[in-house]
This record gives C-alpha cells, sequence and structure tokens, in this order.
C-alpha cells in the first residue's frame, strides 16, 4: 500500500491555490480542456463536461481500485481573480521490489490562454516539495520528444531526460538528495 495516507491538502503560491481536485472542478476545467491546441503532443480528445465530471469523481477517492496507487490531483487558481488555470497531478507509488523507493509520475496541463506565465513550473515545483516533504524519491515525467515547453517545465523542476522512452516519450527523471527514513538518498538506489 502508498504510504501518503489522509487528505490532499491545498497548497499555495506566490501566485497560485493549488485546490484538491474534486467532481466540482470539472465546470470550470472543462473550457479549458476542451482546446484541441491541448491535446497536440498527448493525444486523445476534449472529454465531454459529463466525461470530466464522473473522471474527476473516480480521482476523489485519491486511490487507485487495487489500492496501491495514489492520485494526487490539483486544480490550479490564480490567487489574484480566482481564474481556474489548469492542472497538476502526480500518481504515487512504491516501485517493486519492496523496500523500494517511493516514485511519483507527474503531470501537469495548463489551459492555453494562460501558457507561458510560468504557471506549471509554479504549480509542479509546489507539488514536488510536498510529495518530497512526505517522502517521495524518486519524480518522473513522460514528455514527447517534441514538447519544449513541457521539457523546460521538466528541467525547472530539476529533472533530467533519460535514454528511457515509454510509448514514444521521454522519461525524465529526478531523485530526491534528502535522506529517507532509513537513511539512504536517491543516489544510492
Amino acid at each position: 500500500m502508498c504510504f501518503i495516507e489522509g487528505d490532499v491538502p491545498v497548497l499555495t503560491t506566490a501566485r497560485l491555490r493549488l485546490e484538491p481536485l474534486t467532481g466540482a472542478h470539472a465546470d470550470e476545467l472543462a473550457p479549458l480542456l476542451a482546446d484541441r491546441r491541448v491535446y497536440r503532443f498527448t493525444g486523445g480528445e476534449p472529454p465531454t463536461l459529463r466525461e470530466l465530471r464522473d473522471r474527476y469523481r473516480r480521482q476523489e477517492t485519491r486511490r487507485s481500485p487495487d489500492g496501491l496507487e495514489r492520485w494526487l490531483n490539483w486544480a490550479l487558481r490564480r490567487r489574484a481573480d480566482g481564474r481556474a488555470v489548469g492542472f497538476v497531478q502526480s500518481t504515487v507509488s512504491e516501485d517493486p521490489p519492496a523496500p523500494a523507493p517511493v516514485t511519483a509520475v507527474l503531470a501537469w496541463v495548463i489551459g492555453p490562454e494562460f501558457q507561458g506565465a510560468g504557471y506549471a513550473r509554479e504549480a509542479a515545483g509546489q507539488m514536488v516539495a510536498w510529495l518530497e516533504d512526505a517522502g517521495v524519491r524518486r519524480f518522473v515525467a513522460y514528455i514527447h520528444p517534441r514538447h519544449a515547453a513541457s521539457m523546460g517545465v521538466a528541467a525547472g523542476l530539476g529533472m533530467t531526460a533519460t535514454d528511457e522512452r515509454v510509448d514514444g516519450e521521454v522519461v525524465w527523471e529526478r531523485w530526491s538528495v534528502t535522506p529517507d527514513a532509513a537513511g539512504h538518498d536517491g543516489g544510492d538506489v
């Protein structure tokens, strides 16, 4: 079972409020996710409002059906005017075999009209800091090899591209240098 228990907190940055994602956020985020530019590098189609509400309600459980992963998702809201601008997410699990480092697979989506303002880096950075404080030692993101903006976010988080590919996407990775409970740092693994 994954180590992070309890409620997902509201996180804040200088410009953003990261709210634990709920079905109620679908109404605000659906227009942002309806823009086909969002899917240029990720593929897929814009969800309907109903599909998005259903997805977010499932994610409100904060846990995969088998209980092995924690789904930690936050809606991003500008503090200055309250507008939703996107979301960040992490899927947290312990890599087999145990004992193994706790890994978070990260993703971020910012509505096209809000891109280029640094919101993804700001929000993902706060999410990573919280996850690291909670004991996550390995951070991974899967990024399309031509998605320069997402590569910039990953690099800003201290992640580096690896030679590994998953479904054609480059695996970016960062290890924590903070010792875990057993006194091991990410460099020993």
